[in-house]
């Protein structure tokens, strides 16, 4: 492989790329499971992050979860929807980025996460850094080298 030098890639910060708060759906700590599930089930999304009343990041839900945790042993017991809420069923050990992290520190943690979210200094919530983001960052990346070592070769 010709291996050409260019920091472009890795001077792109998550700023550059994550989608910003008034974007994202979520849900607040003290939501009870049936409006996270509703949520998650009309947006299409497996998890979504979970903020409290300030709007500081506590955490993320997935259906998984939820799912999980209406399983009785015969059957699924949907009253713990309405009865339990977001907060006892939520991952609280979640990665997170800040705006200024860098590309490189961005794709660890969406190898083993199809979305990570951003937050400031004090916690509050800034908005998620996807998966696809990332992939579609690398894509137009090495198709941009790849034309240039093309023209190179041509050239």
């Amino acid at each position: 492989m010709i291996n050409v030098p260019n920091d472009e890639l890795l001077h792109t910060t998550v700023n550059e790329l994550m989608i910003p708060a008034d974007k994202v759906a979520h849900v607040q700590v003290g939501n009870p499971l049936e409006h996270a599930l509703l949520v998650l089930v009309k947006t299409g999304y497996s998890a979504v992050p979970v903020l409290d009343a300030a709007f500081k990041l506590k955490g993320t839900i997935s259906k998984a979860a939820i799912i999980e945790q209406t399983l009785g042993i015969e059957q699924f017991e949907f009253n713990k929807l309405s009865e339990m809420c977001v907060n006892t069923v939520m991952k609280t050990e979640i990665p997170i980025l800040h705006r200024d992290d860098s590309f490189e520190k961005a794709l660890k943690y969406v190898i083993d996460n199809p979305f990570v979210c951003v937050a400031d200094e004090e916690g509050s919530f800034d908005g998620i850094l996807t998966r696809r983001a990332i992939l579609k960052q690398l894509n137009r990346y090495l198709h941009t080298e790849t034309n240039l070592l093309r023209d190179k070769v041509k050239g």
